[in-house]
């Protein structure tokens, strides 16, 4: 089970950027797949972006595609979320998941950091 920590949250005006950072915790993201999701108050925790070991394959929700960029960094054992144009409704807090399943971490079965909030005001 990886040690994640989420960081980079903060509070941004609508149209503004953000990058945030996954970084392993005592171990490495060298043959773990990632992803990451996003909670707001009163919501479900839904799927946001997801890359493959190596980083040569991605996914992203339709609601961010375009905006967001998922990208990782195996020597520094760190995965990133490029957030770009971003919009109120991108107001969450947003968690790492790791698995070396690929599958396993667009089912939400991975390990889990403890999240970074986002806040996009108007």
């Amino acid at each position: 089970q990886v040690q994640l920590v989420e960081s980079g949250g903060g509070l941004v005006q609508a149209g503004g950027s953000l990058k945030l950072s996954c970084a392993a915790s005592g171990r490495t993201f060298s043959n773990y797949a990632t992803g990451w999701f996003r909670q707001a108050p009163g919501k479900d925790r839904e799927f946001v972006a997801a890359i493959s070991w190596g980083g040569g394959t991605t996914f992203y929700a339709d609601s961010v595609k375009g905006r967001f960029t998922i990208s990782r960094d195996n020597a520094k054992n760190t995965v990133y979320l490029q957030m770009n144009s971003l919009k109120p409704d991108d107001t969450a807090v947003y968690y790492c998941n790791a698995d070396q399943s690929l599958a396993n971490v667009g089912a939400a079965r991975g390990s889990w950091g403890q999240g970074t909030q986002v806040t996009v005001s108007s």
